[in-house]
């Protein structure tokens, strides 16, 4: 089994890398920095995984359909997708710069467009296969001072959705996550305690519980927040 992770180096990236690896897959891993995604393929040398790395910028059409070129010309057929990276800019939509928002629609929407098109062709080909999506809960509700991350989420939601309606009849299983605060480097230096997140690897673990569901079922989408945030 196969299992292309972008956004993989850190936060719910990493946990599903690990987890994964833990049970057995190989996996793809895609984000910008070649030196993180260089140690954690050493983190994960002792799993006995294969692990592939590709240091590429999703904000960047070019560089996506540069690695969707390298799997184009093999490295056989991916059983899972995550759809992970993304980006929280935050700040008022009416008062930002264009840029602040087409980056994140770059990076939340459009990467995951590109890469669930691809992959979801080979899926639909092969009448199998898992595409994970992970949006967020401002995917149904507006965060404050996160409009245009908001927008991006909702379309990550909206794209989901489509992808699932048009992968069915082909047994390929599309799933969103909705995560609430979950901790991750983009809390790093706050005072509020863990307890109060939710943390990666229950992300993790939710995804590999979907992933070994009867051959019959879907799980459309998982809404996971903290219980007193």
């Amino acid at each position: 089994m196969k299992a292309v992770i972008t956004g993989a180096t850190k936060g719910i990236g990493k946990a599903i890398t690990i987890k994964l690896c833990e049970a057995g897959y190989d996996v793809v891993l895609i984000a910008r920095n070649l030196e993180e995604l260089t140690k954690l393929r050493d983190e994960l040398s002792s799993s006995g995984s294969k692990v592939q790395i590709y240091a590429t910028d999703c904000a960047i059409k070019e560089d996506v359909y540069e690695f969707i070129n390298i799997a184009e010309k093999g490295f056989g057929f991916v059983d899972v997708l995550v759809n992970n990276v993304g980006v929280f800019l935050p700040g008022s939509m009416l008062d930002e710069d264009d840029e602040t928002f087409e980056k994140q629609q770059n990076i939340n929407i459009n990467a995951t467009y590109y890469f669930s098109k691809f992959f979801g062709k080979k899926m639909r080909e092969a009448n199998k296969g898992h595409i994970f999506n992970i949006c967020s809960i401002a995917s149904k509700a507006p965060v404050k001072d996160g409009g245009s991350y908001s927008v991006t989420k909702a379309a990550m939601l909206s794209l989901n959705d489509v992808l699932r309606q048009e992968l069915a009849p082909y047994n390929v299983k599309v799933t969103a996550f909705l995560p609430g605060s979950t901790k991750t480097s983009s809390w790093e230096g706050t005072t509020i305690p863990d307890e109060k997140f939710v943390q990666p690897e229950d992300i993790a673990a939710t995804l590999f519980t979907i992933l070994n569901l009867s051959k019959g079922v879907n799980v459309d989408e998982v809404q996971i927040t903290p219980l007193n945030f």
